[in-house]
């Protein structure tokens, strides 16, 4: 999972990599047509009326497509959750709080959160694979807050899926060398369930080449970290230039494999995270 920065970002920023950014107008009209469309579906908001608000939401799905090439190009084009580029199938613009129907752990729903539908906010990439797996699921901790149109409270809810635009969520997801998805170390007994929960529903461990692909970025770069110790220490021996050389590299290919851009760059940052050497450190972006 990437920490995208979303709360900070928009399609008139002229600083994102491979981004041709909008004009204020064009952005200003995104925005306007989005109100226009929350306020017609407030228009629906009675249970006999749901039918009629997921046809209009379905019917304006272009609208939130409009910002995919943006959306993805603020994670250099990968999957804010898998972070990978091919292997989780095609991208999706992802609604974070699902649009139409909300699903608990025991699969009993409540209404969705349509007053998001055309919200960026609550838009992410996801790749086909996980997208379709989460579907509606969104449940809340036991005795949470539950937003509604009425009583919007979405900062107040505790939910059991990470979010690739709170870092603090981002934080909580670790790897291990066999190229699994599992909780950080030290987490507490509900991050634990938020973590294992996030990962049974995006198939983190289950999509086999996702799995596949992560243990071979972790041994990778466990053998770059152990050219970094063998070459580290021929420099400790005195004045070598070769070794000093080969070191720079090695640092420079570490260094290549945990930037933000690169697939998997959070596996390559825990396999030297796992290592607890400051000198490595040192070395992630």
């Amino acid at each position: 999972m990437i920490w995208i920065d979303l709360e900070h970002k928009l399609p008139t920023d002229s600083d994102i990599p491979e981004w041709t950014p909008w004009t204020r107008e064009k952005w200003q009209a995104w925005m306007d047509k989005s109100q226009q469309l929350v306020d017609q579906l407030a228009a629906f908001d009675v249970p006999r009326q749901k039918e009629e608000r997921n046809a209009l939401i379905n019917a304006n799905s272009r609208h939130w497509g409009q910002l995919k090439e943006w959306l993805l190009a603020l994670s250099s084009g990968k999957c804010w959750f898998s972070e990978v580029r091919e292997l989780y199938s095609h991208y999706d613009v992802e609604h974070f709080r699902p649009k139409k129907v909300a699903k608990a752990l025991d699969a009993t729903e409540r209404d969705g959160y349509w007053w998001l539908a055309f919200d960026y906010m609550n838009f992410r990439i996801c790749g086909n694979v996980g997208n379709r797996k989460k579907g509606g699921w969104f449940p809340l901790q036991v005795g949470s807050h539950c937003s509604t149109y009425a009583c919007q409270c979405e900062e107040s809810e505790s939910k059991y899926l990470l979010d690739p635009i709170d870092d603090y969520d981002v934080s909580l997801l670790a790897f291990d060398e066999e190229g699994k998805a599992v909780p950080v170390p030290g987490a507490t007994e509900w991050e634990k369930q938020r973590v294992l929960e996030t990962v049974k529903r995006l198939k983190f461990n289950e999509h086999v080449p996702l799995a596949e692909a992560r243990r071979k970025i972790w041994q990778q770069v466990d053998g770059l970290v152990e050219d970094y110790l063998r070459t580290k220490a021929r420099c400790g021996t005195g004045n070598n230039p070769a070794a000093q050389q080969k070191l720079r590299s090695v640092c420079e290919q570490i260094r290549e494999k945990t930037q933000s851009r690169a697939e998997l760059s959070a596996v390559a940052k825990w396999c030297i995270l796992f290592r607890n050497d400051s000198s490595l450190s040192r070395l992630i972006y």
